[in-house]
């Protein structure tokens, strides 16, 4: 089974993804910033990184680096609404750290199901 990292410092955010992936049979953590991400995928290393760009403590675009140098073969999608600055800037700085696809909120379920079943595959392949 895929298993998913989910990352947001906005609950509902957070756990709205993570239910979505869950019902589509994803096997699903979440963490509230990329600090505790970073810990929890280096015990139970996962095969996609979810991940919101601003967040108190450690944020995206640090957590996308570190991630990306230790585990090149982990595959990320960055999400941003923005915050002083446009989402699309976020997730363009984004993209150029590692992530490798970028979608901005609010977050469309089926379009996110459809980019993460083309990255990793769907539940059970």
């Amino acid at each position: 089974m895929q298993r998913i990292l989910v990352v947001d410092d906005d609950r509902h955010v957070r756990e709205t993804i993570a239910r979505t992936l869950a019902d589509h049979s994803y096997d699903v953590e979440s963490a509230e910033e990329g600090g505790a991400a970073s810990r929890l995928h280096r015990r139970k290393p996962a095969d996609l990184l979810v991940t919101d760009i601003i967040m108190p403590r450690q944020e995206g675009l640090e957590t996308i680096m570190e991630l990306r140098r230790d585990f090149p073969d982990l595959k990320i999608i960055a999400i941003s609404g923005g915050g002083r600055g446009k989402a699309a800037d976020y997730l363009e700085i984004a993209g150029r750290m590692g992530a490798d696809m970028t979608i901005e909120k609010p977050i469309d379920p089926d379009a996110l199901l459809r980019a993460i079943e083309g990255m990793i595959g769907a539940p059970g392949n």
